[in-house]
């Protein structure tokens, strides 16, 4: 591994420090992103900066992109300027993004033209776990890109899964994202309820997580909640996106999810309410608001 190098692509807040904590056990970074201004940091600890995702592509040994939707995809992997018409064949392409199973189809078969091995390996956890090395990391696509690949992964997760051969990361990345947001309602609507009833806010936030309902995420967000410390570590109008994603490959599939559905349009309401850039768990503020609870 520590013959290769590796190309990095989006920059964005989880971006930077996966990036930066390859950089610090040594791997060797191209990067690039289209505002290069936050390449400045990788930039300092070593990494070469590349003018366009054709010049990255064609210097390096492995691709990872971590960019922010399906379109965002297509136009770096596909096309004269993408990954896959630079990349020399045999070149292994990451996408860690969080899209759609339908888009990232059309990257793979593209991928399988070009004889570039393509693994889907979306991330689950925030920017703070990324930034420990701590996320979990599942993948899709051929076994021996990812076994190439797992010392990369080991790097910038805890725990990482190979869960199929096709789009199946793609699936999980949506199901646990659905799940999380469903959570996050869920909370809200109940200590909306709880405060109605004139329960002591910390101290019913303590007893849910002391109670059979409490959950690893529960958990993490009790002292968030505590102190209604919103701040847009994921946002409300990012969790929207993910949700669009999950409905529109639900009703590709003729899946129903009618719990998605409905909160889906209070992503849209926080939105309109002007706290779409706040993070999602303030959805609590939102139903707040309805019930007539000043703050």
């Amino acid at each position: 591994m520590s013959n290769l190098r590796i190309g990095w692509i989006g920059l964005g807040k989880m971006g930077i420090p996966m990036a930066k904590n390859l950089i610090e056990k040594g791997f060797s970074l191209v990067v690039y992103n289209r505002t290069k201004e936050k390449s400045a940091e990788l930039v300092e600890l070593g990494a070469k900066l590349a003018d366009s995702v054709a010049e990255l592509s064609a210097e390096v040994n492995i691709v990872i992109s971590m960019i922010s939707d399906d379109d965002a995809l297509k136009s770096t992997a596909l096309g004269d300027a993408g990954v896959l018409q630079n990349a020399k064949p045999g070149t292994i392409f990451i996408d860690m993004s969080t899209v759609s199973p339908k888009a990232s189809a059309e990257v793979a078969e593209k991928a399988d033209e070009y004889d570039i091995p393509y693994l889907r390996a979306p991330v689950s956890g925030s920017t703070v776990v990324a930034a420990a090395a701590l996320l979990t990391i599942f993948a899709s696509g051929p076994r021996k890109a990812y076994e190439t690949s797992t010392p990369l992964f080991e790097v910038m997760g805890k725990a990482l899964f190979h869960v199929g051969e096709g789009e199946e990361a793609r699936y999980l990345k949506l199901t646990l994202n659905m799940m999380v947001g469903t959570t996050a309602a869920m909370v809200g609507e109940a200590l909306v309820f709880g405060e109605k009833g004139g329960m002591d806010w910390n101290q019913m936030i303590e007893i849910i997580d002391a109670s059979v309902v409490a959950s690893p995420l529960v958990n993490y967000k009790t002292e968030a909640l505590k102190q209604r410390d919103f701040a847009p570590a994921f946002t409300a109008s990012q969790m929207g996106k993910d949700f669009d994603l999950a409905l529109d490959t639900a009703r590709q599939n003729d899946t129903p999810i009618p719990l998605t559905s409905q909160i889906r349009q209070n992503w849209s309401a926080m939105k309109a309410q002007g706290m779409g850039e706040q993070y999602f768990f303030a959805y609590v503020t939102l139903l707040e608001k309805l019930a007539g609870i000043e703050q």
